[in-house]
């Protein structure tokens, strides 16, 4: 700011997950290298403080895998972007996300392009460019971006960053995965084309998939708010959080009680719902729920709603569980992600449903959309592609030649 020099931020969302993460890091990258006459500095950063990184299990594995020091990395918490506003030397490319949080409403006229993969909320001004297509990773929209551009950028290191996302994101380009697209696969297949060297799809899944679900060395507040979401009414506030690991395991963590309680009360919560995400021995993911509170009239009112929900059902069967606080379930309904349970416990609250029911921010940012934790953007409808355009897209951009209309 003393030096007036003006600062271009690539940011991500507040989950900051790895997609976020990467495809902030890949385009500032990109813009740095093409925008020679530009005299704005482009600096990716990560929207999360820099001590919940560590939360963020799948995006250290592979950006350590890559030898990317987390010095190397700018976190949210590192940068004034309202100083630099202020300024009048800020301006924002959001990637994985098209709408800022009313905390930073104040930022909103510093957006110059919008990079996102699901459906827009909200119209931009003219001025703004935004590209929002319905594929299953950011990181695919930001590889398409980067091929076209001038031949070299690409490197290694930024393949190998994109390519894994792309893989985690897409469930190995799984179609059971109910995330990938024609334009994805495309996308895994120009860097593999380009990167021969890239180890194998199967290899670099399984070892970021893992890495997303080893919570061996988070205590129990940090496996709480690793994917955690809250709703709130003037009169009651409860929370949701992703748990990757089996319930009766999670339910039998010493001081689990004292735990919950701190949690609650540190975020002001009445009651919390724990969904728990594990894998049975064939490899299936199942859920279950733990819902918990103290007071008993809100625990007997999350119990109840979630029960007697039908769209969708959730099929709970009763569980054993150790404490009287705690209401145990098998969920049957495993189709039913947590994007489908937020507005069931919505009804506790006696919030309306749509756009002018409030989800909260959180003290610290969720963990969102994976593949089995939240609904993907796809999982509604994909929308109609043809695979042989997309590939001959692909396949120009490859050989340097503009795409066609």
């Amino acid at each position: 700011i003393q030096r007036q020099q003006e600062v271009h931020v690539v940011l991500g969302n507040e989950a900051c997950d790895l997609d976020s993460t990467v495809s902030a890091l890949a385009l500032a990258y990109f813009l740095a290298k093409t925008s020679p006459t530009s005299k704005a500095a482009f600096i990716p950063v990560l929207n999360i403080p820099r001590s919940d990184f560590s939360l963020r299990t799948e995006t250290v594995a592979l950006l350590r895998q890559q030898c990317i020091p987390d010095a190397s990395l700018i976190f949210r918490d590192e940068i004034d972007l309202a100083g630099l506003h202020r300024a009048g030397l800020l301006s924002l490319t959001l990637v994985d996300h098209h709408v800022l949080p009313r905390s930073d409403a104040a930022l909103e006229d510093a957006v110059v392009e919008v990079i996102d993969h699901r459906p827009l909320e909200r119209d931009r001004a003219p001025r703004c460019q935004v590209t929002a297509e319905l594929v299953g990773s950011c990181a695919t929209l930001v590889t398409e971006r980067i091929a076209q551009g001038p031949p070299g950028v690409l490197d290694r290191l930024t393949a190998a960053l994109l390519h894994g996302t792309i893989l985690l994101d897409c469930v190995n380009l799984s179609p059971a995965g109910g995330k990938v697209t024609p334009r994805d696969t495309a996308c895994v297949t120009l860097l593999e084309s380009r990167f021969p060297e890239l180890p194998a799809r199967n290899i670099v899944f399984e070892a970021l998939q893992a890495a997303r679900f080893d919570v061996s060395g988070l205590t129990t507040e940090q496996m709480l708010r690793k994917d955690l979401k809250a709703l709130s009414s003037d009169e009651l506030a409860l929370g949701i959080s992703g748990i990757y690991m089996d319930l009766e395991v999670f339910l039998h963590r010493p001081g689990l009680l004292q735990d919950l309680e701190a949690f609650c009360q540190a975020r002001g919560f009445a009651g919390l719902v724990a969904m728990t995400i594990s894998f049975n021995e064939r490899s299936e993911p199942f859920r279950q729920l733990a819902v918990y509170s103290q007071r008993e009239a809100v625990r007997s009112a999350m119990c109840r709603a979630l029960e007697e929900a039908t769209t969708p059902p959730l099929h709970l069967q009763a569980l054993p569980s150790p404490w009287p606080c705690i209401k145990a379930y098998t969920q049957g309904n495993t189709l039913a992600s947590r994007k489908k349970v937020l507005p069931i416990l919505r009804t506790v609250l006696a919030v309306p449903e749509g756009p002018s029911a409030p989800e909260e921010d959180v003290a610290l940012p969720p963990t969102p959309v994976n593949s089995l934790v939240d609904e993907c953007p796809l999982a509604q409808a994909v929308p109609p592609l043809c695979p042989q355009a997309v590939f001959e897209r692909v396949s120009r951009i490859a050989a340097g030649q503009p795409p066609t209309s």
